[in-house]
């Protein structure tokens, strides 16, 4: 264990940890997004959907306990490797695309900080049905297990909860961008032929995958998705 927080310490070590638990954490987002565009086909689906995570019993709390400590991981190596760069840095650089490039780290912890805020409330809402447990103590008729689809169209039928669902979407957006663009540099992807690509994929991927959740949250606001009677 020694050489492993040893590993982590080294800059080096650290940018791979970040590099690795944000892909991984990638994957999680494009995971959870195509499980939450099946509130699209109505509540018989999306509760069946529920149901089977369910009923992986003990393995979903593992997944659910190890994503949320790869992002403490991912948030507390970056906070790390940002207060290593600023100790190493301790006045300013004169060049504008590197003080654009310093302002950008301190963006990404504040946005990490920000979504782990948000994960923690998502789990204490339709996870753990601490914040409305009127919601989650619905059952679904069709499916069995709780009704997810209630839950969930209950929920963004609220502006208040749909306006910082959408507002933390807008963090998510900045953060998957800046962060995939971190990433290929990581891997040496860097080279100026490249730069224009993976701006523009970056961009692509995340305005997908934070305007994908947004969508979902606004279309039943306004009606598109019918909310649970």
């Amino acid at each position: 264990m020694t050489w492993l927080f040893q590993f982590w310490r080294s800059s080096i070590g650290g940018k791979v940890i970040m590099a690795i638990t944000g892909f991984l954490l990638f994957g999680f987002v494009i995971a959870h997004l195509l499980g939450n565009l099946q509130l699209l086909s109505g509540p018989d689906k999306i509760n069946a959907y529920a149901k089977m995570l369910h009923d992986l019993g003990p393995l979903l709390w593992v997944a659910r306990i190890g994503l949320l400590a790869i992002f403490v991981l991912h948030v507390a190596t970056g906070i790390r490797l940002s207060r290593a760069n600023k100790a190493a840095r301790p006045v300013p650089y004169a060049r504008e695309a590197t003080l654009q490039a310093t302002f950008a780290s301190r963006s990404m912890v504040l946005t990490g900080l920000s979504l782990l805020a948000f994960i923690v409330y998502h789990l204490l809402h339709f996870t753990l049905g601490v914040t409305n447990p009127e919601h989650y103590a619905r059952k679904a008729a069709g499916a069995g297990g709780h009704d997810v689809y209630a839950m969930v169209t209950t929920s963004f039928s609220n502006p208040a909860i749909v306006a910082a669902y959408v507002v933390f979407q807008v963090v998510l957006f900045f953060h998957l961008k800046h962060g995939i663009q971190s990433l290929a540099q990581t891997l040496g992807l860097s080279h100026r032929r490249f730069m224009a690509m993976i701006q523009k994929l970056s961009f692509l991927l995340a305005a997908v995958l934070a305007g994908g959740n947004a969508i979902l949250a606004l279309s039943v606001l306004f009606g598109i998705v019918k909310a649970a009677q």
